[in-house]
């Protein structure tokens, strides 16, 4: 239970150093002597401990690596001498507690709630030290110099202490405040960005519509794609508004990509043929296909696979790379298309009767197209029948009706013209020999 305590009080002091967002100004005699000579050197200038974040954040870009070398370790000296003057006021509380009122447990939050903002400063160094290639081990030595003296006294403090640090910390303009006020920013901002992020979509969407030949399926890509992209981008310049180092996310983001590349070589595949099914246009939104032994009605189109429904209302989902790798037929795409229906009479009917009832059934319905004309031929003399093959056109989306009205009404007009649609049959012929 005691470790647990200690524990929690290293993640309270911890949200204090690192939420701070800027350090007052420290009192001459707290913290060093006075630096507030005339003529200030490069150097001396990049060690007071009251210089602006920003400034320091400016001043270290032209430093090489030797330099902010150098500069880091003159700073580890700050950061000593100023845990060292809140040690001695700790170690003096400690051995009288008489001492320890609440002005003195004001004024011990107060030394380090300045000193929090040295430490900001000192990673600040740091954090450039690393960038620029500086000795790891140093790096790492300095981080665990910084890291001990907060765990240190955060495992020695009193939680009264702690918790007037806390309290002081909240209630100060550049302390608590600042936080909450960057983070109203971040989320005013972000609502922001979701109207125009959206305002955004709107406009791809309708300058998208006046492209032609652009397929819907791409068109909602590209629509999907330029809302995200304004939202990531946005949300970077908001952070980087606010003072957050968004460098960190580019690196993780080209490092993580050759290991991502690796790991998702099938999400890879289906990307980069999702990509040549919206640029190529094999199918639409809307269109009827048959791929890889499935039939169905496209829906949608996302990054990675295809959505289809097929007849009898099943939601089939095919792999991009299993789409654009197999045979594509789009039922759908033209205009027309051709019914191909096969009727059959017997040997003993007439072919000439039987063509005219055909021709007459065709011509009677109101969703045959005249052009093409219909082609109506006999084709074959099967074992059992003479086989006509009907041909007609109609729209494509007349094409089932077309095609089951004609079956149904053929049927009833060679009933009608006494021709008969003749059973499958076969003549067996018996020889008996004379004994």
């Amino acid at each position: 239970m005691k470790r647990l305590h200690k524990l929690l009080l290293v993640l309270t002091i911890s949200l204090v150093f690192g939420g701070l967002a800027s350090a007052p100004t420290l009192a001459q005699d707290d913290m060093l002597p006075s630096e507030a000579e005339a003529d200030i050197g490069p150097q001396e200038l990049l060690l007071r401990p009251d210089i602006p974040i920003d400034e320091l954040a400016y001043r270290l870009v032209p430093l090489t690596r030797d330099e902010v070398t150098a500069l880091a370790t003159a700073w580890q000296d700050i950061i000593r001498e100023a845990t060292l003057a809140i040690s001695n006021r700790q170690a003096v509380l400690a051995t009288d507690p008489a001492l320890r009122t609440d002005a003195a447990n004001v004024e011990l939050g107060r030394l380090v709630e300045t000193r929090a903002g040295l430490f900001e400063r000192f990673s600040i160094v740091l954090n450039s030290l690393e960038r620029k290639g500086g000795d790891p081990e140093l790096v790492a030595e300095l981080r665990a110099y910084r890291d001990a003296i907060v765990f240190s006294e955060t495992s020695l403090a009193s939680p009264r202490a702690i918790a007037q640090t806390v309290l002081m910390w909240v209630t100060q303009p550049d302390g608590g405040l600042a936080v909450l006020r960057g983070l109203a920013v971040v989320f005013a901002a972000f609502v922001g960005l979701l109207i125009v992020a959206r305002a955004s979509r709107g406009v791809a969407r309708r300058w998208l519509r006046r492209i032609p030949n652009l397929s819907k399926l791409l068109q909602i890509f590209l629509v999907g794609f330029i809302y995200w992209l304004v939202l990531v981008i946005g949300l970077l310049v908001v952070l980087a508004a606010v003072g957050v180092d968004v460098t960190p996310v580019f690196a993780m983001i080209g490092g993580a990509s050759f290991i991502l590349a690796f790991a998702f070589q099938d999400t890879l595949g289906n990307l980069a043929s999702g990509l040549m099914i919206m640029t190529n246009r094999p199918f639409d939104e809307g269109d009827y296909v048959m791929v890889g032994g499935v039939g169905g009605t496209v829906q949608t189109v996302s990054i990675v696979a295809t959505k289809v429904t097929t007849p009898d209302n099943q939601i089939i989902i095919i792999p991009n790379k299993n789409v654009w790798g197999n045979v594509i037929t789009n039922v759908t795409a033209s205009d027309t298309r051709r019914v191909d229906l096969v009727f059959g009479i017997s040997y003993d009917d007439s072919i000439d009767v039987a063509h005219e009832v055909i021709a007459k059934v065709v011509a009677a319905h109101s969703l045959v197209l005249n052009d093409p004309e219909p082609t109506i031929r006999v084709n074959e003399l099967g074992a059992s029948s003479i086989n006509f093959i009907c041909r007609p056109w109609a729209r494509t989306e007349d094409y089932w009706t077309v095609y089951w009205d004609l079956t149904h009404h053929m049927k009833e007009a060679f009933s009608q013209a006494g021709l008969s649609i003749p059973y499958p049959q076969q003549d067996i012929h018996i020889r008996t020999s004379n004994a």
